[in-house]
């Protein structure tokens, strides 16, 4: 009888060279994860600079070229004069020439001088309501500034101080960089074992194994292990790549990350498994690993939209997601130094969730064998 440890080691050794003779599957590995790490990095921020910033100046003092020279000291706005009239705002907007419109009073330095409330108009098109809110945030914070050079803050009953942990400067990379780890880990990880089985089938090797001894367990270990090991690999590569490369800090234990790190791994692969024992070709089971792991991680992991803003029917889905699991503890231990008992219920998630994949891909390779 042959050892089970030989019989698991024969197959993970003939996956592994199947890898390393596929370039599909080598660029898929390293190549493809690097270049969606670096787009994804500085293509998904919430910042938003340069500004176009209409400016309509009544005034025309020397008070209100300080309120708009606030405006382009800034690294948000970019300021421009505007000499058409209210009415016209609409088609600045139209030709996107604009992002937002000041309007300063004729008044305006008159009423400086006296201590009084000076209203400035502010008009902001929406069409795009999260850069309005980005943009509209960005207004009130130069103009607080613009007051308190000016002494103009009144005085109020009680001073209100925030203080902001784990991201004091807001920067939305360091929110998005391990969501996107979580995203590629999971995507290439149940793509690449999406093809195991298929590609058994298509050269017809599936048949040696059916008149074999050996156990579907044994079987699927030996395919599972050395994507484990690659999948490993190239997670440590781009979190260096998002830590060095996009500076997010690191206060957590890399120790645990890489540890739960293999577990959402497990999982990713188990779910590619399960693919591979339903899909026929090696394309279909590509195409069902993509669309099962990108759209659920982007849309219901909480790696863009915050859960608790969804649907309430949206918020039960979220919990078949592994990703969502996972985003809890790669933020939790590198934004905030979580340690195990902070992430004991994510953890406990996508362990129960790996077993219960991993579990119904043997099951499922079984009936394709008696099959």
């Amino acid at each position: 009888m042959v050892p089970k440890r030989s019989v698991i080691s024969s197959f993970a050794k003939k996956e592994f060279f199947h890898i390393i003779r596929d370039p599909r599957s080598l660029v898929i590995l390293f190549l493809m994860p690097i270049l969606q790490l670096i787009m994804f990095g500085y293509a998904l921020k919430m910042e938003i600079q340069q500004v176009n910033l209409a400016v309509i100046d009544f005034n025309r003092s020397l008070s209100s070229h300080h309120l708009i020279d606030q405006f382009r000291g800034s690294h948000y706005f970019r300021p421009f004069y505007f000499d058409g009239s209210i009415e016209q705002i609409e088609t600045l907007f139209k030709a996107r020439q604009a992002h937002a419109v000041m309007v300063i009073p004729h008044d305006f330095n008159r009423q400086l001088q006296r201590h009084r409330s000076t209203p400035v108009q502010f008009i902001v098109d929406a069409s795009d309501a999260n850069a309005a809110t980005t943009i509209r945030n960005y207004i009130a914070q130069t103009i607080r500034i613009f007051n308190q050079s000016h002494n103009r803050i009144e005085a109020l009953p009680f001073e209100v101080r925030s203080t902001i942990f784990f991201n004091p400067d807001k920067k939305s990379t360091y929110f998005f960089v391990p969501g996107i780890i979580a995203l590629l880990l999971v995507m290439i990880s149940a793509m690449l074992t999406s093809i195991t089985i298929t590609r058994e089938k298509e050269t017809g090797t599936l048949e040696q194994i059916l008149v074999s001894p050996i156990k579907s367990y044994q079987i699927i270990l030996g395919k599972v292990l050395p994507y484990i090991f690659l999948a490993f690999a190239i997670g440590v590569i781009i979190l260096l790549i998002g830590i060095f490369l996009f500076g997010v800090p690191f206060r957590g234990s890399i120790i645990l990350l890489l540890v739960l790190s293999t577990l959402y791994i497990l999982t990713a692969l188990s779910l590619g498994l399960m693919i591979s024992t339903i899909a026929r070709t090696q394309q279909v089971a590509m195409m069902i690993a993509l669309i099962s792991t990108l759209l659920p991680t982007f849309m219901l992991s909480g790696f863009i939209f915050p859960i608790a803003s969804m649907p309430e029917i949206l918020q039960y889905f979220t919990y078949l997601v592994p990703a969502k699991y996972y985003l809890f503890i790669a933020r939790g231990i590198i934004l905030k130094g979580s340690n195990l008992m902070h992430l004991l219920q994510p953890t406990i998630f996508l362990l129960i969730m790996s077993l219960v994949l991993l579990v119904i891909s043997i099951r499922k390779f079984e009936i394709t064998l008696e099959d």
